[in-house]
């Protein structure tokens, strides 16, 4: 992973996330597809909740919109893994019209997105590091006016979360409060955890997701 810029946009109700990641294939085989994954937990450290609140409200694809990109084509998507709170897709370097794959020594931007409600999202976004990764960038969007708060927290395989170690950038544009962060060669399996609240909005409508 050369490059991986993730960003999620919320509008007071819906969440839109998304990804664009600079691909390069250093083995010797054509790459046809890559995996991706989509959980989310609107009750952290609630494990029974979590899932009952799944059961009569499972996250589904219409919903999700999913849509992905590369070379300016349409890729098509395969279902991996269907489950109430989470999902794995095979994005493939495909469509209708051909194949593009991403041959050995070769980069590739590839971009996807996707939405989902509050009720189903909330106010955690995380990153994790599963490939080698050159950089990582992250944006967060609110509208100005919910007056948001962000922090974050790094986890690695060998420490605890601990408060990032550079503090989210922020800036205002056209009516949004934009809070962006990045790193430089993060540590393979760490987590960045970014976290916020709406200081004009009552702390009880505040929800939960993830996404890996």
């Amino acid at each position: 992973m050369e490059h991986d810029a993730a960003r999620l946009d919320y509008d007071g109700s819906l969440y839109r996330l998304t990804m664009r990641r600079l691909l390069r294939n250093t083995g010797h085989e054509p790459i046809t597809r890559y995996l991706i994954r989509i959980s989310v937990d609107r009750y952290p450290g609630e494990p029974e909740r979590s899932n009952a609140h799944y059961r009569t409200h499972p996250l589904t694809w219409d919903e999700l919109s999913l849509t992905a990109t590369c070379r300016g084509e349409t890729m098509r998507w395969q279902a991996k893994h269907d489950r109430d709170a989470f999902k794995e897709v095979w994005l493939l370097f495909e469509n209708q019209q051909g194949r593009f794959p991403l041959y050995p020594g070769e980069s590739v931007w590839i971009e996807y997105a996707y939405s989902a409600g509050e009720e189903k999202w909330g106010r955690w976004f995380q990153r994790a590091v599963r490939l080698p990764t050159e950089h990582l960038a992250v944006e967060l969007a609110f509208p100005a006016y919910l007056d948001p708060a962000v922090w974050g927290t790094e986890t690695s395989m060998t420490a605890e979360a601990a408060p990032l170690r550079t503090a989210p950038v922020q800036r205002e544009e056209n009516g949004m409060r934009i809070f962006s962060w990045s790193t430089s060669a993060p540590a393979l399996h760490a987590r960045y955890r970014l976290e916020w609240r709406f200081r004009n909005r009552p702390e009880h409508d505040a929800n939960q997701g993830e996404i890996r």
